[in-house]
């Protein structure tokens, strides 16, 4: 079995006469993103700090690869701090120095590499986060999309093993809370790190997550991957679940997984018709051409225009992953709902997807190319299928229903 990069056994917190963190025992694997649910006051933040070594347990033991941090000799345990970075909250610049000086400040501080060495590393992961422009510009004079890039390139400049999020999303809008959860699950992919977050942004955050750990009165209710997390029957996750009842998806309006399945359940009669439809976003350099904040932009145009459009003909939808999205059509045969979708089809691609033109030209000019395609599968539900398998089935029959192409020197 696959050693945990962090384990927690049976460790308990308290501050005076209250306990936070009560026999908590979990595991976080490498090359995942672990996400930390709970109630505020739950105990989430506490065990982040033990994690960096900001607090140490009253009980129990902390592992890291299989090794207790309080065994650990000063040396190993310089080296094991040295892999943990933490990206606060605010994100914590300080407002006197430039973005390089920020960046370049935890080198400084913990290594004794020399100038050119630190100046090296710093200007290359201004380049990976794309700031060369805001290299020699003071935090206060950046957007707050970008300064969350300074303080992830600070937090990345080291070449961390562990990167952790104190609510990284706080504050923001839908939009934008989902660049920066995009934001971290591609630099994640792209340099390799563990990231472990805070987060009370269900359900955006559960899309970028490997697994799921949820903390319920200082105990550990849950850990596990979310699918998992919406099927399973146990006290503590059906009160959480109960609290989220009213919870739609902030970046498109569509129902919330767990909405979603409560209201396909009851869809299901002895003979019913049913059918359903899967929608993709793929998108060919558009990332690498308008950021993370356009891709983002069209899958909310894609909700929007699903939830409006297949409202009003009696289907409801969920995204099951961050570019896919379930609707489902009671009393609807797979032919009507086939026709159903070529009319939205139409209909999306000259009104949603053309308005990123504007956004085309504004931001990078006309010498720019790139696609968006939204794919749909069309299937028949049969009697007690599982979401899971309607997902499966119709993603195997998914054709292009809506396209957005440019061409160099122009839009097509």
């Amino acid at each position: 079995m696959e050693t945990p990069l962090v384990e927690f056994r049976d460790v308990t917190k308290r501050f005076g006469d209250k306990t936070v963190l009560d026999g908590i025992t979990l595991k976080i694997y490498e090359n995942q993103i672990t996400t930390i649910i709970g109630k505020s006051g739950g105990g989430k933040s506490v065990l982040l700090k033990h994690i960096i070594g900001l607090l140490e347990p009253d009980s129990g033991v902390i592992m890291f690869q299989g090794k207790p941090l309080h065994a650990m000799k000063k040396s190993e345990w310089n080296e094991y701090r040295s892999q943990v970075s933490y990206l606060f909250q605010d994100n914590a610049l300080f407002d006197s120095m430039t973005v390089f000086e920020n960046i370049a400040l935890p080198l400084r501080q913990t290594t004794n590499l020399r100038k050119k060495e630190i100046e090296s590393r710093v200007m290359q992961r201004i380049a990976d986060l794309e700031l060369s422009e805001a290299a020699d510009k003071y935090p206060s004079e950046l957007s707050g999309g970008m300064q969350k890039r300074v303080a992830l390139a600070r937090a990345l400049v080291t070449n961390p093993k562990i990167v952790l999020f104190d609510e990284p999303t706080t504050g923001q809008d839908p939009i934008r809370k989902n660049v920066i959860l995009s934001m971290i699950a591609h630099y994640r992919r792209k340099f390799g790190f563990t990231a472990v977050l805070i987060s009370h942004d269900i359900p955006d955050v559960y899309f970028i997550s490997d697994r799921i750990i949820l903390l319920w009165e200082g105990k550990v209710g849950f850990q596990g991957s979310y699918d998992q997390l919406a099927v399973l029957k146990h006290p503590l996750v059906d009160e959480f679940l109960r609290s989220l009842e009213g919870f739609r998806d902030e970046l498109t309006g569509l129902l919330s997984k767990e909405v979603f399945r409560s209201r396909y359940a009851s869809t299901l009669g002895p003979e019913p018709t049913v059918s359903a439809a899967l929608f993709s976003v793929e998108f060919d350099r558009l990332e690498e051409t308008l950021g993370s904040q356009a891709a983002v932009a069209v899958v909310s145009a894609l909700g929007d225009y699903t939830n409006r459009y297949f409202s009003a003909l009696g289907g409801f939808s969920a995204r099951q992953s961050r570019n896919q999205i379930l609707t489902i059509f009671p009393h609807t045969t797979a032919e009507e709902a086939r026709k159903m979708v070529s009319g939205f089809g139409k209909k999306l691609e000259e009104e949603a997807i053309a308005g990123i033109q504007d956004l085309a030209h504004t931001k990078v000019g006309v010498n720019h190319c790139f696609e968006v395609f939204i794919w749909a599968g069309i299937t028949e539900v049969s009697h007690g299928e599982e979401i899971k398998e309607i997902v499966e089935k119709a993603a195997s029959k998914q054709e292009v229903v809506a396209t957005h192409r440019c061409e160099f020197g122009g839009m097509a």
